[in-house]
């Protein structure tokens, strides 16, 4: 098997197959509460991501020097450090978008899907193998992120998109409007667990025609 093809089964597996809050459910407090827009949701997935994919090759790049019985808290040392640092550059270069993350960036710390993979792959993997399955895992939790989001602000404000500048930068941009006003619901908490409901229903129904329709033919079907 080519590098190129096991680095694409490994987004596949973090994107699809494993993705850590759709399959794994992982992560849920900030996937539920953050994702009232697509630019919380992708702010968020963004720095969850470079968190993930920098402690991953950390843990693996210390993880001889790493005595067993203390090998959680010094994840956690290195995952708070990273966190501290991505925090900072938020604020100092997309500081509304910071501040409307506020308290959520600093929790990721406590994100289990990160300390998961510390601990059951970088821990064990190389370097290079560590930093691809960060990138894997972390794009899947930022899709879903952005996904969610972009669903919840249509249903629930009726736009798509919006505020898109605390991600670029220039004049407040109302994004997309599709409908004026939405239904409340969609962007209240409620609406969270009812958005991951539908879209961990999506996917296993996916999944379950995928596996339908690869099956083969038995011999008493064909009678």
């Amino acid at each position: 098997m080519s590098s190129d093809t096991g680095i694409l089964n490994r987004l596949r597996t973090g994107i699809w197959e494993d993705n850590p809050g759709l399959v794994q459910l992982l992560g849920l407090c900030p996937l539920l509460a953050v994702t009232t827009t697509f630019v919380n949701g992708v702010g968020l997935g963004i720095a969850t991501l470079l968190v993930l994919t920098c402690s991953n090759v950390l843990v693996s790049a210390t993880r001889r020097l790493i005595r067993a019985e203390i090998r959680i808290p010094m994840y956690v040392l290195i995952i708070s450090s990273l966190v501290t640092c991505i925090e900072m550059i938020f604020l100092a270069w997309f500081p509304s978008l910071g501040r409307s993350l506020g308290i959520f960036i600093p929790l990721i710390v406590t994100n289990c899907a990160i300390v998961a993979r510390a601990e059951v792959f970088a821990s064990r993997n190389s370097v290079s193998a560590s930093f691809i399955d960060g990138i894997a895992m972390g794009a899947g939790f930022a899709v879903l992120l952005g996904t969610i989001g972009a669903f919840r602000e249509l249903i629930g404000k009726g736009s798509i998109m919006s505020r898109l500048d605390m991600l670029f930068g220039g004049e407040p941009m109302s994004g997309l409007v599709l409908v004026d006003g939405g239904f409340l619901l969609a962007i209240l908490p409620p609406g969270a667990f009812i958005s991951l409901g539908l879209f961990v229903a999506a996917k296993n129904a996916l999944d379950r025609r995928k596996q339908q329709t690869n099956r083969p033919i038995s011999s008493n079907t064909l009678r």
